[in-house]
């Protein structure tokens, strides 16, 4: 049988691939309404500039060169609220090319600078211009009016969630198997949805009944209501409009997370365990708990996965490094963090 042409053609994208995925998985260990339980994350701030976005960020381009669309010398032009900026903006100019990014002027000076110091160009939009919608429609203006410009377009190009159904799918897969588990359940909150719909994709490939959850802000319900509503904590997720390439109907029930509660499990994984996640984190932390309890109805010790999808260094400026006081209803008060194990 013969070889594509286009698997025979070394990519530009060959010398970086190495840096990206391959990340721990961790067992987590808690206590939680007198029970010990456990669960299963991903540390993606292993990644080449610190958080999953990399893996996106890698294949797109990669499928851009292979199909012409990506030109040596080309500008890449994107809307992001953090941490695909920094990842389009290290990779492109690893690669040679100039970078512009448009992000919203509300994101952490972390993320502003981190794509500073890449050489890109950052233009920052806000409220008034648009927010982050706003953002997307200039990237898009910027490449009508200049020529030998590429917009990858994250929140609507399949490459996206082909990306984790590659790679970040397989990787928990092979590594629950070091643990001697399979999921039943997976969760995790969503910026573009590329995590949750690959991973889920994967998962579910051969029939497997795997309960796959997309998480938001409660509050900021967009996947609930459809647009913006409301203000939350959690940089990088529900990102004022439902992209693309979610389709609920393939998903299970929306899991919704406090930002404050957030912040409080993600200060508690760096304090106790020295894990230094981002606010995210937490939010995937305790959606999965959440997601836990549900199953435990039905069986016995399920295994439920997420992500902890970057790393504390870019909230360093926020309410991450502040007191938070409880809130009422939030679960992280609730939960005792233990031991945890890690996995390659």
């Amino acid at each position: 049988m013969s070889t594509s042409p286009l698997l025979e053609t070394r990519s530009p994208l060959d010398d970086i691939a190495p840096l990206i995925g391959h990340t721990p998985m961790l067992e987590i260990e808690f206590t939680w309404k007198g029970r010990s339980r456990r669960i299963y994350a991903k540390y993606e701030l292993e990644n080449m500039t610190g958080s999953i976005k990399d893996r996106m960020a890698e294949l797109i381009l990669r499928r851009a060169y292979a199909s012409g669309e990506l030109k040596p010398g080309d500008t890449i032009v994107e809307a992001s609220s953090g941490n695909t900026g920094i990842s389009f903006a290290a990779i492109g100019r690893a690669l040679g090319h100039p970078v512009r990014i448009y992000m919203p002027n509300w994101m952490s000076q972390e993320r502003v600078r981190l794509i500073q110091s890449f050489g890109a160009d950052i233009v920052p939009v806000s409220s008034e211009q648009g927010g982050f919608v706003g953002a997307i429609r200039m990237a898009d203006e910027y490449a009508t009016k200049h020529e030998n410009v590429f917009l990858p377009r994250q929140f609507d190009n399949p490459a996206n969630v082909e990306a984790h159904y590659c790679s970040t799918g397989p990787e928990i897969e092979r590594q629950l198997e070091q643990f001697g588990v399979q999921a039943d359940g997976f969760v995790a909150g969503v910026g573009t949805g590329g995590t949750v719909m690959g991973v889920g994709r994967y998962l579910r490939r051969n029939g497997r009944r795997v309960h796959v959850h997309p998480l938001e802000p409660a509050n900021s319900p967009t996947l609930r209501t459809g647009c913006k509503v409301g203000s939350h904590r959690i940089q990088g997720i529900s990102d004022e409009f439902i992209p693309s390439v979610v389709k609920l109907d393939e998903l299970d029930e929306v899991v919704d997370i406090w930002d404050g509660d957030a912040i409080l499990l993600a200060q508690e994984l760096c304090e106790r365990n020295g894990l230094a996640v981002g606010i995210s984190s937490g939010a995937n932390f305790l959606g999965a708990v959440k997601v836990l309890e549900r199953l435990e109805a039905n069986k016995r010790d399920p295994v439920v996965v997420t992500v902890f999808p970057d790393s504390n260094k870019k909230y360093l400026s926020t309410d991450l490094c502040r007191r938070e006081p409880a809130g009422e209803d939030y679960l992280a008060p609730q939960i005792r963090l233990q031991r945890f194990r890690a996995v390659r």
